[in-house]
């Protein structure tokens, strides 16, 4: 059995803010107390603060001298920022994948891909379930390529896509199909070593979503 280490007060704390900024419990541009929330949780102010420094980290805080955290923006705009960066990023993976991967790799590939198209098929798909199978295919091309770098920088991204997707649930569930044939598609050309292929996939996928999203978020200027 494998050591775990276990979370982290302050790693606690991170993961239970992020769920409620992620799901829209805490809205855009809220303010996060940390005197409140320390006596809500009955914790102490420094576990609070290291736990927005984490959510900092994750593009799901935002940070202000004197002013303090609030949830971070989540326009049309800022999903459109949020997105190209990603995108380059899943590239990367991709092109580092086509490389890399070895023939006993195969069978993990397609058994992850297979359950994340899985939760797409299904008649009434839960959109959580759907978003976490779909990020556990880019952690196991992660696992495969093993670069720290990239792997980090993709996880940190993973709560603010995740946020994107739960806010604009009604319309990511009308594009399952789509997303469907992606997860199809990609592996198709990862095992043929196609990378450029795999890329054009990756960037047209991307820009698919990044344009349903923004369709579902509203502007900056209705933001103000």
């Amino acid at each position: 059995m494998d050591f775990k280490v276990p979370n982290t007060l302050a790693e606690q704390i991170a993961n239970y803010l992020a769920e409620r900024i992620m799901t829209g419990q805490i809205q855009p541009g809220e303010r996060i107390q940390e005197a409140t929330l320390a006596t809500k949780l009955k914790v102490s102010r420094a576990s609070v603060k290291e736990a927005l420094y984490t959510l900092e980290r994750w593009h799901l805080v935002e940070i202000t001298p004197r002013k303090g955290a609030a949830a971070s923006k989540l326009d049309a705009d800022h999903a459109s920022e949020l997105y190209d960066v990603y995108m380059h990023l899943l590239i990367m993976l991709a092109a580092r994948l086509c490389e890399r991967w070895q023939e006993s790799d195969r069978e993990s590939m397609l058994a992850v891909v297979s359950r994340a198209i899985e939760q797409l098929k299904k008649p009434t798909a839960d959109i959580a379930a759907v978003v976490e199978a779909s990020f556990e295919v880019m952690e196991a091309c992660c696992k495969l390529v093993g670069n720290a770098y990239l792997t980090e920088a993709l996880s940190n991204f993973k709560p603010a896509v995740s946020r994107a997707y739960y806010l604009s649930a009604d319309r990511y569930r009308r594009g399952l199909a789509q997303t469907s044939q992606f997860f199809t598609r990609l592996p198709q050309a990862v095992l043929a070593r196609d990378a450029e292929k795999a890329q054009a996939l990756i960037r047209d996928f991307a820009e698919h979503q990044k344009a349903m999203i923004q369709r579902a978020l509203p502007s900056t200027s209705n933001c103000d």
